[in-house]
């Protein structure tokens, strides 16, 4: 298995596109996304958690319920929920973009994100699409990834390439996401494509389990949000046998998935607005796989915690006080917390108490850009790692005037 280029591209048969429709005032901005296959994929999608749900979300389950799409389509910069017309909305996006597509309207995901709450006009969305739809190919996966950027400062792709039954098969995606990001899905799109052969029922069982290791693990600000969707297009133009039940082929389908999602996710969490360290807690030595999760995404989560990280400051009982409120079943007089980044790595907590260290050497590794957090339980032989990042002045700048 490789790391290749190409993202939503990467894999045969997938052609893409991003160009600025004037839903966003900043016309240097591209703010509508189009990714097309060019034969019928298996589809499958997981959701957001919050009961408060954006329209394209409903639309885009009930054109899944069959487990085929063939296109995407997606806005930034209004994110179509809570609005009285919403439902209209996705469903005439759908339709328009099956028009300049000649396919199915129910072959159509449709994702938006950008501002709650504020009505959508689809007159520059309907005007832009017969030339978005012209301008799809294999290389316009960089478009299609700053299309669905909104606070984002860069665009997040990635893929790999690898051989099922001696054919070769490539995976790769896009995401964006910056604020609003918490574990069970957040102000997230992610939109994954591969051209191995995979039925509907293993897609969505491939994917289903992938983003608890994955997506769920991420956290930038703890707020959940209502637009989060993570969509899976395998369109089987690799020619490999069709995975229809867990295997060996199966197994390496899930490794290359989990290459990807995960690539994506430290992304993401690096990118939190405002942010200038990408955190990575790892959790070590735990009796149960739920343990080792509650007990990193606490970690992570945790406004302390983040905020030290922002100061460079190695207040490893923030730490110990996260996992103490996790409602994660652990012994605090066995846990162990250390630093690492590129400049080394310090222990700091050793049996739940504070052991010796330089002030100087911590500080100097936690001013490096990316900080892994080390807990060891010593209590099982379970791992779990989360995403974040800092918490910043920058944080309170962005999202105090968000919306004006």
């Amino acid at each position: 298995m490789k790391l290749i280029t190409g993202g939503v591209c990467a894999a045969k048969g997938f052609t893409a596109g991003g160009i600025h429709c004037g839903i966003r005032k900043n016309h240097t901005k591209k703010d509508l996304a189009m990714v097309l296959s060019s034969v019928p994929a298996s589809a499958a999608a997981v959701y957001t958690t919050n009961l408060v749900k954006g329209a394209p979300l409903t639309v885009t389950k009930e054109h899944l319920a069959n487990g085929k799409a063939r296109a995407v389509i997606c806005n930034s910069g209004n994110a179509n929920t809570c609005n009285a017309d919403g439902i209209e909305i996705a469903e005439t996006m759908c339709a328009e973009t099956a028009k300049a597509l000649g396919i199915e309207a129910s072959d159509v995901i449709v994702a938006s994100t950008g501002v709650i709450g504020q009505s959508l006009d689809l007159t520059p969305i309907k005007a832009a699409l017969p030339a978005l739809a012209s301008s799809l190919s294999e290389t316009g996966g960089d478009d299609a990834a700053a299309a669905i950027m909104t606070t984002d400062t860069v665009d997040k792709q990635a893929a790999v390439e690898f051989t099922l039954g001696g054919k070769t098969c490539r995976l790769g995606g896009m995401a964006k996401g910056s604020g609003m990001i918490h574990p069970n899905m957040a102000t997230m799109l992610v939109f994954i494509t591969t051209d191995a052969a995979i039925s509907p029922e293993m897609l969505r069982k491939a994917l289903s389990s992938d983003v608890q290791e994955t997506f769920n693990m991420v956290s930038v600000d703890g707020d959940t949000s209502t637009n989060d969707m993570v969509t899976l297009l395998a369109n089987g133009l690799a020619g490999n046998e069709e995975i229809t039940a867990e295997g060996p082929d199966f197994t390496l389908f899930m490794k290359a998935l989990n290459t990807v999602t995960m690539a994506l996710c430290r992304m993401i969490a690096g990118d939190g607005e405002g942010a200038t360290r990408l955190l990575e807690c790892i959790v070590t030595g735990a009796p149960s796989r739920e343990v080792a999760r509650v007990t990193a995404k606490s970690v992570i989560c945790s406004s302390l915690v983040k905020a030290a990280m922002f100061g460079a400051d190695a207040n490893w009982g923030r730490i110990l006080c996260a996992i103490g409120y996790s409602g994660a079943a652990v012994d605090v007089g066995k846990i162990d917390v250390a630093f690492r980044s590129a400049k080394g790595e310090i222990p700091v907590c050793k049996n739940g108490a504070g052991i010796p260290f330089s002030e100087e050497k911590a500080k100097e590794i936690l001013l490096e850009k990316e900080i892994d957090i080390l807990v060891g339980l010593n209590d099982g032989p379970e791992t779990a790692t989360a995403w974040g990042c800092d918490l910043t002045y920058d944080y309170v700048k962005i999202n105090g005037d968000y919306r004006t």
